[in-house]
């Protein structure tokens, strides 16, 4: 169990180091996934250690919103002044996002289809 989590964040050290020295764009644990993913497929599978570590963290997922909801409440009176761009930020990134997942979503269907 610890060596599968000092895997998961040795992947996130390495994407976070990826990310600072070519300056991308991206937060450092995203392209860490990326590169466990891509390392779990070139395996064929999900070590059990990994997998148990994994599950365990996902159940708790919700305690890792904790910090998040503390800093909306100390920060209030920031969030109070700029209500209006929060606001469209929050509509505008959720309409994107719903574009890209159909537009992903329908070339899935058609990959799953095959040639026709």
């Amino acid at each position: 169990m610890v060596n599968a989590l000092l895997a998961l964040l040795a992947f996130q050290l390495v994407g976070e180091v990826l990310v600072r020295a070519v300056g991308a764009p991206v937060p450092g644990p995203v392209v860490g996934m990326l590169l466990l993913f891509i390392a779990m497929r070139a395996r064929g599978r999900v070590p059990e250690p990994l997998q148990r570590a994994s599950q365990g963290l996902l159940g708790n997922l919700s305690l890792l919103f904790v910090p998040a909801g503390v800093g909306v409440i100390v920060h209030l009176q920031l969030l109070a002044a700029d209500w209006w761009r929060l606001l469209i930020a929050i509509v505008a990134s959720t309409l994107i996002t719903l574009l890209v997942t159909a537009l992903v979503m329908q070339g899935m269907i058609r990959l799953g289809r095959g040639p026709q």
